[in-house]
């Protein structure tokens, strides 16, 4: 089986930070969104992985690479205008071939393991006829999500997008798992009203010409990280999970309080601070008469004086100093923030290198 990641979408709910930088690449408790989905098609034993680029396919390059650190082969697959998820299927067909495949939406962040996902596939995929299974999410407002209907037995019947009264609250998570007969289905698909090749429309023309589409429901979190606070949201889900680290060539004052689970990179330097986990501290950032956290990432490179900050994700280099609170922000790299609100609380999103004083 191979895997499909797309990551060519420019990230428009995310401007200003992705009019400078793809939004697969904004971290998620220091780490790249996408390096998460490669990570889990791996461990899942998916290791030929094609990723869809776009315009930002450059730094993406740069950032994955070919793939070795994780046991991956990266194929990168130019898509010279986003013309739909169905399109990226046929954009990936050589590397594709006759292999299954899973697809996976390069800005999407789950909490299960794909790995008995998959192996049940593959098993069930040898048992019966089988073009497609389709993970699903019960969700609090499937309007916002495509979703789908299921018959008596689990089988998909319908899959509908963004319905105004949605006849059932099982949202599409944006990882599909295919055989080849999906190539002949996107085939002969025509733009949508919205000028794309649908996905749906494909899983849809499956359906009708009698082939089996079934459903998976996933287990755990899953979060479309589109969005600034759905990230951060994602970004304390996360550091929920991690285990206090402080690398050996970090240095922590006598006078700094640290609490809960913190991770503190190398070289980094925290004076007379107080931390409450969780917390990721990159590498070389410089903290000095601060609060920070909890749900806090902060990127390499930062430096930050006399300010508290929490619930919040900052990419490198960033610079902070004031006396006030920021929180429920996510501020680009190389970012310049001094001065304090009239309150003393700001939230704030900013692009790469914004220069900002709060008065």
């Amino acid at each position: 089986m191979k895997g499909l990641i797309l990551s060519g979408g420019a990230g428009v709910r995310l401007r200003p930070v992705t009019h400078t930088s793809a939004k697969q690449l904004v971290p998620i408790a220091n780490t790249p969104i996408l390096f998460y989905g490669i990570k889990r098609l791996v461990e899942a034993g998916v290791t030929q992985i094609g990723i869809i680029i776009g315009e930002t396919g450059d730094e993406i390059r740069r950032a994955v690479g070919n793939g070795e650190k994780w046991g991956a082969k990266i194929t990168y697959l130019p898509q010279e205008k986003p013309l739909g998820l169905a399109h990226c299927v046929l954009v990936a067909q050589e590397f594709l071939t006759d292999d299954d495949f899973i697809m996976y939406l390069g800005d999407n962040m789950l909490e299960q393991d794909l790995s008995d996902i998959v192996s049940r596939f593959q098993h069930d995929r040898t048992s019966r006829p089988l073009s497609c299974r389709v993970l699903l999410k019960k969700v609090a407002d499937p309007q916002s999500f495509g979703v789908a209907i299921l018959d008596c037995e689990g089988s998909i019947t319908e899959l509908i997008e963004k319905p105004k009264n949605p006849p059932s609250d099982l949202a599409l998570v944006g990882v599909y798992l295919f055989t080849p007969a999906i190539h002949q289905a996107v085939a002969t698909l025509k733009p949508s009203g919205r000028g794309e090749l649908e996905i749906t429309d494909a899983i849809q023309k499956l359906i009708n010409d009698g082939l089996a589409v079934d459903h998976e429901i996933i287990k755990g979190w899953w979060i479309d990280t589109g969005k600034k606070d759905s990230l951060l949201e994602c970004n304390r889900l996360v550091l929920s999970t991690i285990v206090t680290s402080i690398d050996e060539r970090a240095t922590v004052d006598s006078a700094s309080t640290l609490s809960g689970a913190v991770q503190v990179g190398a070289q980094s330097t925290l004076t007379n601070c107080t931390i409450t986990g969780p917390v990721v501290i990159g590498e070389n950032v410089s903290i000095s008469n601060c609060q920070v956290g909890p749900y806090a990432s902060l990127g390499d490179g930062c430096s930050l004086d006399d300010i508290s900050i929490d619930d919040s994700v900052l990419l490198r280099d960033c610079m902070i100093n004031g006396g006030g609170r920021i929180t429920s922000s996510l501020l680009g790299r190389s970012s310049s923030v001094s001065g304090s609100s009239s309150n003393g609380v700001s939230t704030l999103m900013l692009g790469d290198d914004s220069i900002v004083e709060l008065h």
